[in-house]
């Protein structure tokens, strides 16, 4: 093997070698294949009863609110380039770049994207127009950002094989790639030795396209002698599926909440974008796939900038949420001084609160920042490694100014942690003096965000900087605070952060429905096996064993979307009174929506603390849902049927039932860890099983109150009976996937077996609503995986250039 081929080379050589040996020769060509029955694609829509309510109708429970926004987003982004809006069977589909290209060149498409966001005024109003509307509209939008940014991976992970082909600068023509098919199935000299490479100037991805060419190249059309004329043909479900028994826009009002014409409003913006999406190539001419080579040489430096060029472009769209520690933490010269730029992409901020040594904990960092009366600035150093300023989205290449958090020393005093603005590089980009900033490096994914370090070498900054909602250092060094209870205070400081847990755990919610959405389409359109010897194939979605995997998911996210409707709506009308119950709520769910288990013990603290006080005081519960420890231990019924089974009084019965159980049994437990000499906080975390039970019962039973409390004020109809089937089949599914019902004795055993048969009748009983619950998710067509829609075209080897 010549020793001067590069790795990539020298893999290829190997793979003709291999296939040198193991092709026949000569090659002969197959016959062409008869145009015998071929297996077709059937869309659901043709083939399906009539629905039994209108998808539009539940799209509007599940989107909640702004459902005009959400679809100006959406409709915004369809029309732009910069989102990849070429069209395939019937609908956009948007592929992004990032992974496609080195990592310069990604973070360029995601400036332009964020710019054209910007530009159809996206991020308007974020920090500037108050009230609880302006801010279920930022919200509605962030989630239709979120379905743009995580439909990637979905819609690359199916055909990434052929990356190399689709973006390689060097063109493969046909006459081309039969001379690579003839050098791969006849042997010769040249194999042995090695395949012809390009020359030296050609790029890295151009060599490895050649090089899979060549593999692939016995697999094509031409050499299977296979015609289109004979091959499967999709059929959209909407064409088989019954017609939806009611408006999927009222089911989309109650999953989305809130903003519904402002989140389409941004998905058309990004859809208007090539920063969010660039032309697609390869398969059946229409959809551009990716392959692993090309994802693992992209730079950081070329995703960065793509990030940075999409976060420009929805702010000048008016998307952008930015600043949201000054908001919060500041005051009125902070906000006049910093807000207005800070929205409009001027100011690049990053949030420098996690340090190499601390994370979670927040308390225990170690940056300091000491306040000089004589100058009147606060100096903030890095005094060791454990200190340093660790994963700062933002921080590697291109934030201009950051937040702080340090603690605060005043006259040889520690008043706590306190949250400052630092400048950290200057208008074209360079880092200012003293300060030192480092790449965390490569990431496995979201290379586009710059994670970086940042070390404070004794950096001056004003007074004024100082973010003073909370506390205050006066000129003479004389530190002030309407709130004298340092935990308080600390409590206070971390408030802002509230926001990022609801945030996390609506987008998760809206992240499953992306998903959901492509794999009941898919399901309502592949077929495999007959259960006839000369019957048609079953839909994948008519298979029992197939409904249970998906529907069961499809009942969970419509009410995980409620729940967080009522998160951010509790959020949006906050008060001082309201942020014990806000913090609860939004750690349980965040745990719960994301699958993070990190707030169980947190939750069950609060609860344990709620049932001491109460005791204590012999006062009823107030507040968090738990009145119904105030009444008399619901008793449930020994034979349960499925009308039972079924009924909203029996589950909330059950789950509070439970959950009252669990809280006794949690308390008595720590309370014997104490007995035995283990401090508060130990016998906490020795208790950390029946704390995981509390929580998950805690966060189901309020998960399920919220939705009946949704379903009560839909009007009898179709939409209602298809709530309680959601309702219904959540609650069966949380039985059977906890072992504590039976465990603890809340269900017997026979009663625990009938609960998985009635999860099964409630599976069929959904399945046909399951297209029209899915098309209320309110996401548009070209933010779904081509999956979703015309899987054989999107990967016939036959059509187009690849």
């Amino acid at each position: 093997m010549d020793p001067n081929l590069s790795p990539v080379g020298r893999r290829a050589a190997a793979i003709a070698r291999h296939l040198a040996a193991v092709l026949p020769a000569p090659p002969r060509l197959a016959p062409p294949v008869e145009a015998a029955p071929c297996l077709s694609y059937a869309p659901p829509e043709s083939n399906e009863a009539t629905q039994a309510f209108h998808p539009a109708e539940l799209r509007a429970l599940l989107d909640g609110h702004h459902l005009r926004e959400r679809d100006w987003v959406f409709g915004a982004m369809e029309e732009s380039p910069l989102f990849c809006r070429r069209s395939r069977g019937g609908g956009r589909v948007f592929v992004s770049p990032d992974y496609n290209e080195g990592k310069e060149g990604q973070r360029e498409a995601t400036m332009r994207r964020i710019a054209y966001l910007a530009s159809r005024g996206v991020f308007r109003g974020w920090l500037t127009e108050p009230g609880p509307d302006a801010e279920l509209r930022k919200l509605a939008l962030l989630e239709c950002l979120g379905v743009y940014d995580h439909s990637l991976g979905i819609k690359t992970g199916p055909s990434m094989l052929f990356h190399a082909l689709c973006l390689s600068p060097l063109a493969v023509p046909a006459t081309r790639l039969s001379a690579a098919i003839h050098a791969l199935v006849t042997p010769q000299p040249s194999l042995l030795q090695g395949p012809t490479m390009e020359p030296a100037s050609s790029s890295p991805a151009a060599r490895r396209a050649v090089a899979i060419v060549r593999h692939l190249a016995g697999a094509t059309t031409s050499s299977l002698g296979l015609g289109t004329s004979c091959c499967l043909a999709y059929v959209p479900p909407e064409s088989t599926e019954p017609l939806p028994a009611f408006v999927p826009v009222d089911l989309r009002r109650l999953l989305d909440g809130h903003n519904l014409a402002t989140r389409d409003w941004l998905f058309r913006v990004m859809e208007e974008s090539p920063l969010f999406c660039c032309a697609r190539r390869g398969l059946g001419g229409s959809v551009r796939v990716f392959a692993w080579p090309d994802f693992n040489e992209s730079n950081k430096e070329e995703q960065r900038e793509a990030t940075m060029r999409r976060v420009g472009y929805l702010a000048r769209r008016g998307v952008f949420r930015r600043g949201s520690a000054i908001k919060f933490l500041g005051t009125k010269r902070h906000h006049d001084k910093w807000l207005v730029d800070t929205e409009n992409y001027v100011i690049k901020g990053c949030f420098a609160m996690t340090e190499l040594g601390h994370g979670s904990n927040v308390r225990g960092i170690e940056t300091v920042a000491t306040y000089d009366s004589k100058t009147r600035e606060f100096i903030i150093n890095t005094p060791c490694e454990s200190a340093q300023k660790y994963w700062i989205g933002g921080a590697a290449n291109h934030a201009t100014h950051t937040i702080v958090f340090a603690q605060l020393h005043i006259n040889g005093r520690n008043e706590g942690v306190h949250a400052f603005v630092a400048q950290i590089r200057d208008e074209d980009g360079n880092v200012l003096p003293n300060i030192h900033i480092a790449d965390c490096g490569h990431k496995i994914g979201l290379n586009g965000v710059d994670n970086g370090r940042i070390w404070f070498q004794n950096i001056c900054v004003p007074r004024e900087n100082l973010l003073n909602l909370v506390a205050d250092v006066l000129p003479d060094g004389q530190y002030v605070s309407m709130i004298n209870d340092p935990d308080q205070r600390f409590a206070a400081f971390l408030s802002p952060l509230t926001l990022g847990r609801v945030n996390i755990a609506v987008n998760a919610a809206y992240i499953s429905k992306l998903g959901l959405a492509i794999a009941v389409r898919y399901g309502l359109s592949r077929r495999a096996f007959s259960i006839t010897p000369d019957g048609p194939e079953m839909l994948l979605l008519d298979y029992p064993s197939h409904q249970r995997r998906l529907l069961p998911l499809v009942a969970k996210v419509c009410l995980y979307s409620s729940a967080g409707n009522f998160m951010k709506k509790m959020y949006v009308k906050r008060t001082p009174e309201m942020s014990k119950a806000i913090h609860i709520y939004s750690s349980a769910l965040k745990a719960t929506l994301t699958w993070q288990n990190m707030t169980t013990l947190q939750v069950s603290k609060a609860l344990y603390a709620e049932f001491l006080s109460a005791q204590k005081k012999t006062k009823p519960f107030k507040g968090l849902g738990l009145d119904h420890l105030n009444g008399p231990i619901p008793v449930i019924p020994d034979n349960l049927t499925s009308s039972i089974f079924r009924s909203s009084k029996f589950q909330m019965d059950l789950f509070c039932l439970r959950e009252r159980d669990l809280l006794k049994r949690f308390a008595e437990e720590v309370s014997h860890h104490i007995a035995q000499g283990e401090s508060r906080e130990k016998a906490l975390m020795l208790s950390y099983q029946l704390a995981e039970d509390l929580a998950k019962a805690f966060t189901e039973r309020t998960i399920l109150q919220i939705f009946l409390e949704d379903e009560m004020n839909v009007l009898e109809g179709s939409l209602k009976e298809v709530l309680g089937l959601l309702r219904s089949l959540y609650v069966m599914v949380s039985i059977d996937e906890s072992v504590s019902f039976l465990r603890y004795g809340h269900l017997s055993r026979d009663n625990v077996a009938g609960v998985r048969k009635e999860v099964m009748k409630l599976c069929s009983e959904l399945r046909p609503h399951a297209l029209a619950i899915v098309s209320s998710f309110g996401i548009p067509d070209a933010f779904l995986s081509p999956l979703a829609f015309d899987w054989i075209e999107a990967n016939a080897l036959s059509t187009g250039s690849h």
